[in-house]
C-alpha cells in the first residue's frame, strides 16, 4: 500500500510546533496527490491549513494507533520517527510513571528527580534469570543481560552509561553495580561486592559537585571493570578515570559548589581529630564561597563525611592516611585564602606572617619563607644562565590556583590508586563487566577545551555505537536469509579525522604548544588556513576570528580558542613542586614521586579536567628518559591515547547502552520538557538508532505470532496446515507492494508503517464485526422488549377491565347499603332528640323547685342569726365597759406601788454602798442560789401539776358550763328559784370569770403551740418534698448510671471480645513468625553445615597425603533449639600428640545426650538432697534443743548426728563440685568457634571425656551413699523406741542406787534425755501429722459443705424446672460429676504409672548391678564346684513364637543397616511395592530393642547414624523431589513413632492396648524428638526449594504467557527485545504442564505416605509460589496488564481451584494464597472510570497493597482499540481513597517466603509385630524379636 493512501479522513498526523516541538492533528478530508494544503484539526478543536513544502512535498508524520502508544520498546512502533518516539516517552514518563524504555539495544532512562521503590532486593530477584524482553525495561534487565551473556558466551561485557549532567548517569551505574554485587556475591569472605559499592561514596565525595543542573554531578568520567572468577562471582574491580574538572577546585559559577569533600570537611571541623586542620565555615574560604550556595537541600555534609570515612576504612585506607588526605585538602582550602599585594605592575608580595600561608605550610610540612618566595617569583632558564624573576599579582594568583589544582589532581590520582589496590584480587580474573559512566554531548554559550574533549569522546563512542547497531542489523538479516540492502547511516569518521588525524585540530594544537611564542590567535589562524573551505564539517563564525565551529553528529558547536593552549600545556612552576617534594609530611612527596620534572605539560589542564589513564595496582618501572618523554605529552595527546585504550576495551567486549535523559532543567519531579528531551535524544544517538531501524525492516513478527494476531483478516479457506504458507498467501492479498515486507526463515519483516496499516485493517474488521454483533443484539433486545411489552399490555388490560367491573359491582352494593343506613340513622337521630328534650325538661323543673325551697330556708335562717348577733353584741358592750373600769383602777395601784418601790430602792442603794453590807449580802449566796434552784425546780413541778389541773379544770369547766347553761335556762324559767340562788350565782360568776381568764390564757398558749406545730409541719413537709425531689433526682441518676454501666459493660465485653480475637490473631501471627524465624535459623544452620561439609571435602581433596593421626569422624545428631538443646557437630582435626586413652574413647564421638542425662540425674539428686536436707534439719533442731538443756555434757547421739551432718555437708560440696564441672562442660561445648579444640583427639576433648567418665562414676557413688545414709537414718529412728517411764519409785531408786554404785548415772541420764527428746520429737511429729490430718479433714468438711450447698441449690433449681428439663439437668450434673471423678482418677493413675515406671527403671538398674555381682561371684567359683553339681534333664515345651515388634541387630552391623536402609535405598521401589514409611518402622523397632536391652550407647549410636545418613542422602540427591519427599515422609513417621510409643499419656490415648505394651521403657527420647523435628523442618524447606526450582520455569509461561483460551487476546507488535512467545510451541510450558507437575508432586507424596496435614502445607506453599511469581511478573510486565489477560488469569486460577477440589484440598489454605492474584485479575477487568468504580476497587482489592493497585492501573494497556486507558485522575482518586490504608510499601511479593511448617501428631494403626522385613532390602542380618 502506498504511503499517500494512508492520509485519509480522520487519520492523525504530527506537525511541527515551536513550543511543544510536535503537535497532534487530525485530517478533515482525504489527501490526494497534488494537494498543496492539508486541512487539519488540532486536538484543542482549532482548524488549521497545513501547507506542504513545494520542493520536497513531504507529508507530515503519521501518528501510531493508540494501542501502540506507551510500548516498552520504541522499535515496536509502526511509524518510527522523532514525534512518535517523543510522544511514547512522554506518555510512559508522565502518565504511567515509567522512567525506562527500550529503543532497540539502548535503554533510555529519564531522571524522575524522585526516589522510586523499584530498586529493592525483591526487584533484583525478580529480574534475576529473566530474559530481557520478558520484563519491563529496567537498568536491572540490562545488567542481567550483560551478566547472562558473560556466562553464556564466555565474553567480556560493557555497560556504557552516557548523558548530560543531571541526567542520572552515576545513579544508573551505581544500580548496575549493586545488581552485580547482589546477584553474583563474592568468591571469598572478604566481601568484595561491599568494597565495590563502598568505592562510590569515596569517588562521589572527591569527584562530584553541585552544579546548576545537578546537585550531585560527576565531574569526571570513569570506567569500572568488575572482575569475576570461573563461577562468575565477584573477585575484584578496577577503575579508570577520565577528565577530572580541576578548574572547579579554584572557581565555581553562581549557584554551584566545589567538590563535596571540602564542604564535608568544613561541616566536621568541630570534631576533635580535625582541630589541627584549623577549619571553619565554608563561607570563610575563597575556594568554597564563590558559588554562593554552600548548602544542598536535604543533604547533611557531616553525615556524608562519616559515610566517606566509613567507606575509606572498609577499603583499607588507614586512619593515618585518611587524616593525611584531610590535611592536604585543608591545606588547599587555606592556600586559596593566600592574598597578594602589588608592589608595582610586574611584582607582588605576600603580607608578613600571613596566617593562611602559615597554616598551609604547617599542614604541608614545608618552609614558610621558601613557599612565600616562590609564590611571588619564578625561575627562568636560558641556554647560558638561570635567573629569578618576580611575577605580577595576576600571575601569582594564577600560579597559586594552578598549584592548588595540581595538588588536588595528584591527590585524586593517589586515592584512585589506593581504591584499586583495595579492590584488586589475587585470584585470577576469568571475565569482567565494565561499567562506563561518562559525560554526554555538551554545548554551552561558551565552549572551551573541556567541551571539545568531551564531544570528541562522544564522537568516538557514537561511532562505536553506530557500527554495533549496524552489525546487529546485518546479523539479523543474514540469520533470517533475507536480501541484505545497504542502509545509509550517519558515519562520523570525517569528524573524528578532523579532530585526531594528521594536521587535525589536536595535532595543530600540540604543534602550537611547542612553539616559543605560540598563542591562541596564531593557532586559530592555522586552523582556518588548514581546514576552512576544505572540510565541510569545519566552519568559521562570521563575527569572530578567535573561534571555530565543528559539525558534530548531534549539533553544531562553536568553540572559543581562548585558553586552549594554556589548558593543553597545564603549566605548574617547578620551584613550587620542589618545595612540596621537600615536605616533612611523608604523604605529600608520595603524590609527586612519579614526577621527574615539575614544569612540564603533565596530566591535567590548569583550569579544566585531567584525563587519567588506568591506574595500575603496582607502579611500573621505566627508564628516566622514558618518564621525561612521557611527561612532555600534552593533555590533548594523553586524552587521545586514553580514549583509544577505552575504545579498544569496548570493542573487545559486548556493549550494552544506557542513555540517560534529563526531562527538565529545574529538577521538578515527573515534569517533561519536550524541547530539552528532543535535544538530548538527538545528541545521545537514540534517534539515529530509530532512523537506522526505520531504514530497513523495523517490524518483525514470527509466523505464529502473525497468524495469531491477524487471524481475523483470514477466511476459513485461507487457513492451511502450514502456518508459513498461510501467512504468505494472506500478506500477498493484503499488501500488494512486495517491497513492503520480506519473508525470513522464522520471521516476517515489515517496512515502517505496514504494521499500522495491518492494525487499521484488523481494527476495521473487528469494528465491522462489532457493529454487526451490536446490530443483531440490539434488534434481538428490542424485539424481546416489544414482545415483553405486548404481553404486559394485554395483561394490564385484562386486570384493568376486571378491576373496573369489580369497582362497579362494589358501587351498587355500597349504594344500597347507604340507603338502608340512612333510614335507620334518621330514625335513631329523631328518637335520640326527643329523649334529650324530655330529660332536659325534667331536670329544669327539679332545679327550679329546689331553688325556691332553698330561698325560703335561707330567709328563716337569717332572721334567727340576727337575733343571736344582737344578743352577743349587747353582752360584749357591757363587758367592755367593765374591763376599762378595772384597767384604770389597776393602773392607779401600779403607780402608787412604783412610787413606794422607788423609795425602797433608794434605801437599798445607800445600804449597798457599804462594804460590810456587801459582805453580808454575799454570805450564804451559794446556799441561796442552791435554794433558788431548788425552788425553781419545785415551781416547775408545780407548774406541771397546775398545767395538769388546768387541763382537768378546762374539761370540768366545759361540762360545768353546759350544766350552767341548763341551770340558767331553768333559772330564767323560774324567777323564784333565781332569787333564792342569787348569791350562789354571783360566786359562780366570779369563778367562771377566773376560769375564763385561765381558758383564754390556755387558748393563747394552745394557739402558739399550734402555730409552732403548723410551722414545724410546713418545714417538715417542705423538707420531705425537697428530699423527695432529691430522691427522684438520685433515682434518675441511678437509672442513668445503671444504663451507662450496662452499656459500658456491653461495650467492654464487646471490646474485650474484639481484643481477645485480635490478641488471638496476633498471638497466632507471633507464633507463626517465631516458627518462621526458628525455621529460617534452621535453614541457615543447614546451609552453614553444608558449606562446612563442602569446605571439609575441599580440604580433604587438597590434602594429597594424609597426616599421621588424621581421622574423620561422623558428626552426631545436631539440634538447633533456641534454649534447651545444643548442637553437637564436630569437625575433623589432626591429632597433635599421641593419645593414651582407650581405643573406644578414640572412636566414639561425643554425644550431647550424655550431658542431658547427666543433667536429669543431677536434678533428681538435688531433689533427693532437698528431702534429706529437710529431714536432717529436723534432726538438727532436736540436737540444738538437747544442747540447750545440757551443754556441759556432749551427748553420744549428738555425735552421731554431727557425723551425719558432716557427711551431708560433704555430699553437698561434692554435688556442687559436680555441678560446676557440668557447667564448665557446657561452656566448652557451647564455644564452637574453634573446631580443632573440641575435635576427637584434642587435649580439650580428652579432658572432656575424662571428666565425663569421672562425673558419671562420681554421681553413681554419691547416689548410692545418699540411699545408704537415708536407710541408716530410718533404721536408727526406728531402733529407738519409747520407754515406759511410769514405773514404781522404789524400783527407780534402786536402779539409781545401782547406777551410782556402778558409775553409770551419767550415761543413764544422757540416755534418758535422749529418750525424752526422741519422745518429744515423736510427739511433735504426731501432733503435726494430727494437725495436718485435722486440717485436711476440715478442708474435706468444707468442700462437702460447699458440695452440699451446691447440691441443694441445684435441687432447688431443678424443682423449679419442668419434668423434662429436670431430668436433663440431673443427667447433665451427673455426667459432669462423673467426668470430674474420671479426670481425678486419670491423674492418680498417671502418677502411679510414672511411679511404676520409675521403680521399674530402678529395679532394672539394681537387677543389672546384681547380675554383674553374680557374674563376678560366678567367676570366683572354681570349676570343680560347678562340675560337682548334678545336672538334671529339663523338658522344654515348644511354644508358638509371639513377636514383640522389635528388631535385633549386632552393634557391628549398624553401618550395614544404615547403608542398606538409608544410603542405598531407592525410594521408587519402596513407594511402589512396600508399605509407606517402612524404613521408619524398621529403625524404630531397632531402637525399641536397644531400649529393651537398656543399652543407651546403642540407642545413641543408632539415632546419630540415622540422622547423619539422612542428611548425607539429602545432600547427595537433594535436587530429586522423590528422594526429598520420601525422607520427609519417613522422618515424620519416625518422629510420630517416637511420640506414639514414648509412654506419655497425651500420645498413648490413641493407641491400642497392644501398642501401649510396646512403649519405650528405659529411655526418654524427647531430646531426639526435637532433633528429628528440626531435621524434618530442614527437609521440608529443601522440598520447597526443589519444587520451587521445578515449578519456577513453568509458572510465568503457563500462567501468564500461554493463551489457555485461544483467540481471547491477540499478540501486540513487539520490538527488537522479543518477549517469550505466548503460543504453545514445542518447548514452551502451558497450564497443563503446571497441573501435570502438581499431579506428579501430589501422587509422589501420597505414595510415600506423607501425612495429609503435611501434604496440605506443601500444596499451600506451592500455590503461594505460583501466585507470588505470577503476580510479581504481572507487576513488572506492561504487556501483560490488559483486560484479556485478566480473563486468562482468572481462567487459569479456576483450573487450579478445580485441581484443589479434585484432590480434596480446598481446606488447605492454598486458595487463599492466590487471593492477591485473583484480585489483580479482577482489577484488570473491572470498569475504571467513575468514583463508584474507584470505591468498588478499594473494597475489592483488600489483599493487594496500595503500591500494587496503583502499579497495575499505571501498567494497564489496551490490546484492542475498543479498550480505554486508565486516566491519571482516576489513579489519583484511588490513591486518595487508599492513603489511610496501612500496608507494606513493598511492591512485589516475597516469592522466597516459606510458611512455618508444623507436624501434627499422626499415630499409626499398624501393629509393629505384624511388620515383615522384605528380602529386597538386604537386611537378613537383623532378626525379629
Amino acid at each position: 500500500m502506498a504511503a499517500s493512501e494512508l492520509y485519509t479522513k480522520f487519520a492523525r498526523v504530527w506537525i511541527p510546533d515551536p513550543e511543544e516541538v510536535w503537535k497532534s492533528a487530525e485530517l478533515l478530508k482525504d489527501y490526494k496527490p497534488g494537494d498543496k494544503v492539508l486541512l487539519l484539526q488540532l486536538e484543542e478543536g482549532k482548524d488549521l491549513e497545513y501547507r506542504l513544502d513545494p520542493k520536497t512535498k513531504e507529508l507530515p508524520h503519521l501518528r501510531n494507533p493508540d494501542i501502540l502508544v506507551g510500548e516498552n520498546d520504541l522499535t515496536a512502533l509502526s511509524y518510527l520517527h522523532e514525534p512518535a518516539v517523543l510522544h511514547n516517552l512522554r506518555v510512559r514518563f508522565i502518565d504511567s510513571k515509567l522512567i525506562y524504555t527500550y529503543c532497540g539495544i539502548v535503554l533510555v532512562a529519564i531522571n524522575p528527580y524522585e526516589q522510586l521503590p523499584i530498586y529493592g532486593e525483591d526487584i533484583i530477584n525478580a529480574y534475576s534469570g529473566q530474559n530481557m524482553g520478558d520484563m519491563d525495561p529496567h537498568i536491572f534487565a540490562v545488567a542481567e543481560e550483560a551478566y547472562k551473556q558473560m556466562a553464556r558466551d564466555e565474553r567480556n561485557q560493557s555497560i556504557i552509561v552516557s548523558g548530560e549532567s543531571g541526567a542520572g548517569k552515576t545513579v544508573s551505574a551505581k544500580y548496575a553495580m549493586r545488581y552485580f554485587a547482589t546477584v553474583s556475591g563474592s568468591a571469598s569472605e572478604a566481601n568484595v561486592e561491599e568494597k565495590v559499592l563502598a568505592s562510590n561514596p569515596i569517588m562521589e565525595s572527591i569527584g562530584n559537585a553541585k552544579t546548576t543542573r545537578n546537585d550531585n554531578s560527576s565531574r569526571f568520567g570513569k570506567y569500572i571493570e568488575i572482575g569475576f572468577d570461573k563461577r562468575y562471582r565477584i573477585i575484584g574491580a578496577n577503575m579508570r578515570t577520565y577528565l577530572l574538572e580541576k578548574s572547579r577546585v579554584v572557581f565555581q559559577a553562581e549557584e554551584e559548589r566545589n567538590y563535596h569533600i571540602f564542604y564535608q570537611l568544613c561541616a566536621s571541623a568541630k570534631l576533635p581529630e580535625f582541630k589541627m586542620l584549623r577549619l571553619g565555615n565554608a563561607d570563610s574560604f575563597h575556594y568554597t564561597k564563590q558559588g554562593g550556595s554552600p548548602m544542598i537541600e536535604g543533604v547533611d555534609d557531616a553525615k556524608e563525611m562519616a559515610h566517606t570515612r566509613q567507606a575509606c576504612t572498609l577499603l583499607g585506607i588507614s586512619e593515618s592516611y585518611q587524616m593525611g588526605i584531610f590535611r592536604i585538602l585543608a591545606g588547599i582550602l587555606h592556600l586559596g585564602n593566600v592574598g597578594f599585594a602589588s608592589r608595582d605592575s610586574d611584582s607582588c608580595t605576600i603580607p608578613p606572617k600571613h596566617e593562611p600561608l602559615i597554616i598551609f605550610c604547617d599542614l604541608m610540612g614545608v618552609d614558610y619563607e621558601e613557599m612565600c618566595h616562590w609564590l611571588c617569583h619564578r625561575k627562568l632558564a636560558t641556554a647560558t644562565e638561570t635567573y629569578i624573576k618576580p611575577i605580577s599579582k595576576l600571575q601569582a594568583t594564577n600560579a597559586r590556583d594552578a598549584l592548588a589544582k595540581h595538588i588536588y589532581a595528584k591527590l585524586f590520582s593517589w586515592i584512585v590508586d589506593h581504591v584499586n589496590q583495595a579492590l584488586h584480587s589475587a585470584v585470577k580474573q576469568h571475565s569482567f563487566i565494565g561499567v562506563l559512566d561518562i559525560y554526554g554531548f555538551e554545548t554551552f554559550e561558551i565552549n572551551s577545551f573541556e567541551q571539545f574533549c568531551i564531544n570528541y569522546a562522544n564522537e568516538k563512542l557514537q561511532q562505536q555505537f553506530n557500527m554495533h547497531v549496524f552489525k546487529l542489523e546485518q546479523e539479523e538479516y543474514m540469520k533470517e536469509q533475507i536480501p541484505w540492502t545497504l542502509i545509509d547511516f550517519y558515519d562520523n569518521q570525517p569528524c573524528i579525522n578532523l579532530i585526531e588525524s594528521k594536521l587535525g585540530i589536536l595535532d595543530l594544537l600540540d604543534e602550537e604548544c611547542k612553539m616559543p611564542k605560540g598563542t591562541d590567535d596564531t593557532w586559530a589562524q592555522k586552523l582556518y588556513n588548514t581546514h576552512l573551505n576544505k572540510c565541510a564539517l569545519f566552519e568559521k563564525p562570521r563575527m569572530s576570528n578567535k573561534a571555530f565551529i565543528i559539525k558534530h553528529f548531534a549539533d553544531k558547536v562553536e568553540y572559543q580558542c581562548e585558553g586552549f593552549l594554556e589548558k593543553n600545556k597545564d603549566t605548574v612552576f617547578e620551584e613550587q613542586i620542589n618545595v612540596l617534594k621537600s615536605s616533612k609530611f611523608k604523604m605529600l612527596p608520595e603524590l609527586f614521586q612519579d614526577d621527574e620534572k615539575a614544569i612540564s605539560p603533565t596530566s591535567a589542564t590548569s583550569s579544566g579536567r585531567t584525563p587519567l589513564t588506568r591506574v595500575p595496582v603496582k607502579p611500573t618501572k621505566g627508564r628516566p628518559g622514558q618518564m621525561a618523554k612521557e611527561h612532555k605529552k600534552t593533555v590533548g595527546h594523553q586524552f587521545r591515547n586514553s580514549l583509544h585504550l577505552l575504545m579498544e576495551t569496548l570493542n573487545a567486549t559486548t556493549p550494552h547502552y544506557v542513555r540517560c535523559i534529563k526531562p527538565n532543567d529545574f529538577k521538578f519531579p515527573f515534569t517533561f520538557d519536550e524541547k530539552r528531551a528532543v535535544q538530548q535524544l538527538r545528541a545521545c544517538g537514540v534517534l539515529e538508532t530509530i532512523r537506522i531501524s526505520a531504514a530497513g525492516f523495523p517490524s518483525r513478527w514470527t509466523y505464529q505470532e502473525f497468524f495469531s494476531r491477524y487471524r481475523v483478516l483470514m477466511k476459513q479457506k485461507d487457513v492451511l496446515g502450514d502456518r508459513k504458507q498461510t501467512c504468505k498467501n494472506v500478506l500477498e492479498k493484503l499488501i500488494l507492494d512486495k517491497d513492503k515486507y520480506q519473508f525470513g526463515k522464522t520471521k516476517i519483516f515489515f517496512r515502517a508503517g505496514q504494521v499500522a496499516y495491518l492494525e487499521k485493517l484488523r481494527a476495521d474488521k473487528l469494528r465491522a464485526a462489532c457493529i454487526r454483533i451490536q446490530k443483531t443484539i440490539r434488534g434481538w433486545l428490542l424485539r424481546k422488549k416489544y414482545l415483553c411489552m405486548q404481553r404486559a399490555a394485554i395483561t394490564v388490560q385484562r386486570y384493568v377491565r376486571g378491576y373496573q367491573a369489580r369497582c362497579y359491582a362494589k358501587f351498587l352494593r355500597r349504594t344500597k347499603a347507604a340507603t338502608t343506613i340512612q333510614k335507620y340513622w334518621r330514625m335513631y337521630v329523631v328518637r335520640r332528640k326527643y329523649k334529650i328534650q324530655r330529660a332536659a325538661t325534667i331536670v329544669l323543673q327539679s332545679y327550679l323547685r329546689g331553688y325556691l325551697a332553698r330561698n325560703r330556708y335561707r330567709k328563716i335562717l337569717r332572721e334567727h342569726k340576727a337575733v343571736i348577733i344582737q344578743k352577743r353584741v349587747r353582752g360584749w358592750l357591757a363587758r367592755t365597759h367593765y374591763k376599762r373600769t378595772m384597767q384604770a383602777i389597776i393602773y392607779l395601784q401600779c403607780c402608787f406601788r412604783r412610787m413606794m418601790a422607788k423609795r425602797e430602792l433608794k434605801k437599798l442603794k445607800i445600804e449597798a454602798r457599804s462594804v460590810e453590807r456587801y459582805k453580808k449580802l454575799h454570805i450564804g449566796m451559794e446556799n441561796k442560789i442552791m435554794q433558788l434552784q431548788r425552788k425553781v425546780d419545785e415551781q416547775n413541778k408545780d407548774y406541771k401539776c397546775l398545767m395538769e389541773k388546768l387541763t382537768n379544770l378546762e374539761g370540768v369547766y366545759n361540762s360545768e358550763t353546759e350544766k350552767l347553761r341548763n341551770d340558767v335556762e331553768r333559772l330564767q324559767l323560774s324567777e323564784e328559784e333565781a332569787k333564792v340562788a342569787t348569791g350562789r350565782v354571783l360566786s359562780l360568776q366570779e369563778e367562771i370569770a377566773k376560769l375564763r381568764k385561765d381558758l383564754e390564757q390556755t387558748r393563747s398558749e394552745k394557739k402558739s403551740i399550734e402555730e409552732r406545730a403548723d410551722k414545724y409541719k410546713q418545714e417538715t413537709e417542705q423538707l420531705v418534698s425537697t428530699l423527695k425531689e432529691e430522691n427522684t433526682l438520685l433515682k434518675q441518676e441511678k437509672e442513668t448510671l445503671n444504663h451507662l454501666i450496662v452499656e459500658q459493660a456491653k461495650e467492654m465485653t464487646e471490646t474485650m471480645e474484639r481484643k481477645l480475637v485480635e490478641e488471638t490473631k496476633q498471638l497466632e501471627l507471633d507464633l507463626n513468625d517465631e516458627r518462621l524465624r526458628y525455621q529460617n535459623l534452621l535453614n541457615e544452620f543447614s546451609r552453614l553445615e553444608e558449606r562446612y561439609d563442602d569446605l571439609k571435602e575441599e580440604m580433604t581433596l587438597m590434602l594429597n597425603v594424609p597426616k599421621p593421626g588424621h581421622k574423620r569422624t561422623d558428626s552426631t545428631h545436631s539440634s538447633n533449639e533456641s534454649e534447651y538443646t545444643f548442637s553437637s557437630e564436630f569437625a575433623e582435626t589432626e591429632d597433635i600428640a599421641p593419645r593414651t586413652e582407650e581405643p573406644s574413647e578414640k572412636k566414639v564421638p561425643l554425644d550431647m545426650s550424655l550431658f542431658l542425662k547427666l543433667q536429669k540425674r543431677v536434678t533428681e539428686l538435688e531433689q533427693e538432697k532437698q528431702i534429706m536436707q529437710d529431714e536432717l534439719d529436723r534432726k538438727e533442731e532436736q540436737m540444738f534443743r538437747s544442747k540447750a538443756k545440757e551443754e556441759e555434757r556432749p551427748p553420744i547421739r549428738g555425735a552421731e548426728l554431727e557425723y551425719e551432718s558432716l557427711k551431708r555437708q560433704e555430699l553437698e560440696s561434692e554435688n556442687k563440685k559436680l555441678k560446676n564441672e557440668l557447667n564448665e562442660l557446657r561452656k566448652a561445648l557451647s564455644e564452637k568457634s574453634a573446631p580443632e579444640v573440641t575435635a576427637p583427639g584434642a587435649p580439650a576433648y580428652r579432658v572432656l571425656m575424662e571428666q565425663l567418665t569421672s562425673v558419671s562414676e562420681e554421681l553413681d557413688v554419691r547416689k548410692e551413699e545418699v540411699l545408704i545414709l537415708r536407710s541408716q537414718l530410718v533404721s536408727q529412728k526406728e531402733a529407738i523406741q519409747p520407754k515406759n517411764t511410769m514405773t514404781d519409785s522404789t524400783i527407780l531408786l534402786e536402779d539409781v542406787q545401782k547406777m551410782k554404785d556402778k558409775g553409770e548415772i551419767a550415761q543413764a541420764y544422757i540416755g534418758l534425755k535422749e529418750t525424752n527428746r526422741l519422745l518429744e520429737s515423736q510427739l511433735q511429729s504426731q501432733k503435726r501429722s494430727h494437725e495436718n490430718e485435722a486440717e485436711a479433714l476440715r478442708g474435706e468438711i468444707q468442700s462437702l459443705k460447699e458440695e452440699n450447698n451446691r447440691q441443694q441449690q441445684l435441687l432447688a433449681q431443678n424443682l423449679q424446672l419442668p419434668p423434662e428439663a429436670r431430668i436433663e439437668a440431673s443427667l447433665q450434673h451427673e455426667i459432669t460429676r462423673l467426668t470430674n471423678e474420671n479426670l481425678d482418677l486419670m491423674e492418680q493413675l498417671e502418677k502411679q504409672d510414672k511411679t511404676v515406671r520409675k521403680l521399674k527403671k530402678q529395679l532394672k538398674v539394681f537387677a543389672k548391678k546384681i547380675g554383674e555381682l553374680e557374674v563376678g561371684q560366678m567367676e570366683n567359683i572354681s570349676p570343680g564346684q560347678i562340675i560337682d553339681e548334678p545336672i538334671r534333664p529339663v523338658n522344654i515345651p515348644r511354644k508358638e513364637k509371639d513377636f514383640q515388634g522389635m528388631l535385633e541387630y549386632k552393634r557391628e552391623d549398624e553401618q550395614k543397616l544404615v547403608k542398606n536402609l538409608i544410603l542405598e535405598l531407592k525410594p521408587r521401589g519402596v513407594a511402589v511395592n512396600l508399605i509407606p514409611g517402612l524404613p521408619a518402622y524398621i529403625l524404630f523397632m531397632c531402637v525399641r530393642h536397644a531400649d529393651y536391652l537398656n543399652d543407651d550407647q546403642k540407642v545413641r549410636s543408632l539415632l546419630t547414624s540415622t540422622i547423619n545418613s539422612i542428611k548425607k542422602v539429602l545432600k547427595k540427591r537433594g535436587d530429586d523431589f522423590e528422594t526429598v519427599s520420601f525422607w520427609l515422609s519417613n522422618t515424620c513417621r519416625f518422629l510420630h513413632c517416637l511420640k506414639q510409643y514414648s509412654g506419655e499419656e497425651g500420645f498413648m490415648k490413641h493407641n491400642t492396648s497392644r501398642q501401649n505394651e510396646h512403649c519405650l521403657t528405659n529411655f526418654d527420647l524427647a531430646e531426639y524428638r526435637q532433633v528429628l523435628s528440626d531435621l524434618a523442618i530442614q527437609i521440608y524447606q529443601q522440598l520447597v526449594r526443589v519444587l520451587e526450582n521445578i515449578l519456577q520455569p513453568m509458572i510465568v509461561s503457563g500462567m501468564l504467557e500461554h493463551e489457555t483460551i485461544q483467540g481471547v487476546s491477540g499478540v501486540k507488535p513487539t520490538g527488537l527485545r522479543k518477549r517469550t512467545s505466548s503460543i504453545a510451541d514445542e518447548g514452551t510450558y502451558t497450564l497443563d504442564s503446571i497441573l501435570r507437575q502438581l499431579n506428579s508432586f501430589h501422587s509422589v507424596m501420597c505414595q510415600h505416605g506423607m501425612d495429609p496435614e503435611l501434604i496440605k502445607q506443601v500444596v499451600k506453599q506451592m500455590f503461594y509460589i505460583v501466585g507470588a511469581i505470577t503476580l510479581n511478573n504481572l507487576l513488572l510486565r506492561k504487556d501483560m496488564c490488559s483486560w484479556s489477560k485478566g480473563m486468562q488469569i482468572r481462567y487459569n486460577v479456576s483450573q487450579l481451584e478445580e485441581w484443589l477440589r479434585d484432590k480434596n484440598l480446598m481446606n488447605s489454605g492454598a486458595k487463599e494464597t492466590l487471593e492477591p492474584l485473583i484480585q489483580a485479575a479482577q482489577l484488570l477487568q473491572v470498569k475504571k472510570k467513575t468514583d463508584d468504580d474507584a470505591e468498588a476497587i478499594c473494597s475489592m482489592c483488600n489483599a493487594l497493597t496500595t503500591a500494587q493497585i496503583v502499579k497495575v492501573l499505571n501498567l494497564y494497556t489496551p490490546v484492542n482499540e475498543f479498550e480505554e486507558r486508565v486516566s491519571v485522575s482516576f489513579i489519583r482518586t484511588i490513591q486518595m481513597r487508599l492513603r489511610d490504608r496501612k500496608d507494606s510499601p513493598q511492591l512485589l511479593m516475597d516469592a522466597k517466603h516459606i510458611f512455618p511448617v508444623t507436624f501434627p501428631f499422626n499415630p499409626s494403626s499398624l501393629a509393629l509385630e505384624t511388620i515383615q522385613i522384605p528380602a529386597s532390602l538386604g537386611l537378613g542380618f537383623i532378626a525379629r524379636v
